[in-house]
């Protein structure tokens, strides 16, 4: 409904055309494929496999590709994660008809349109290091009350390699314990709700 909603909302701009749709992963790189569009719009989960997943192997058949990221959600890690992965852009879905038009044309004009607080937050952060999918692991299982002896089994590792995960991961989300920093992982969007 929103895809259709966008397209029909695109298809009114004098200087805008929609030449292609796609429902999941797969279709969305044929399409890509297929079409080059000079912009595309992907949702950041779709069936298949999530977006940024189709934004990397449409980067790697063309990295000049200008992909713009659609989600429901205002959060600071997928925010962060498709801007490291080459998107040009970050809109919510609820974003009005002028303003995605606006968005597109930057994008087109080799410009990028991500939310003002991510650019703000990209220059306080500077040297801030992602966690590593590993470290998201080990977070989870802290989120769900385990000890370092208990991730370790959890994980196959020893409680020494869990122990320094957590360290590693505390220092980087910059807070002093687990509750903080189950807190901040979810906040930034690391954890969700279940």
């Amino acid at each position: 409904m929103v895809r259709m909603g966008m397209a029909g909302l695109l298809a009114m701009e004098a200087d805008m055309e929609v030449v292609a749709q796609a429902e999941d992963l797969e279709q969305a790189v044929a399409a890509f494929r297929q079409h080059k569009p000079d912009v595309t719009l992907m949702d950041v989960r779709m069936p298949g496999g999530s977006g940024l997943e189709a934004l990397s192997l449409i980067l790697g058949m063309d990295p000049s590709a200008r992909v713009l990221m659609l989600s429901t959600y205002d959060l600071e890690e997928p925010i962060l994660a498709a801007h490291n992965a080459g998107a040009a852009g970050y809109l919510l879905k609820s974003v009005r008809g002028s303003e995605l038009a606006k968005a597109i044309r930057q994008v087109l004009a080799g410009g990028q349109s991500f939310p003002p607080a991510l650019r703000d937050h990209l220059a306080a952060r500077g040297s801030t290091k992602p966690l590593t999918a590993r470290e998201i692991e080990v977070l989870d299982l802290v989120r769900r009350g385990l000890s370092n002896r208990e991730i370790g089994t959890a994980l196959g590792i020893s409680e020494n390699t869990a122990k320094y995960h957590i360290k590693a991961l505390l220092a980087k989300l910059e807070v002093a314990d687990r509750a903080e920093a189950v807190a901040a992982a979810y906040e930034r969007g690391l954890l969700q709700v279940e």
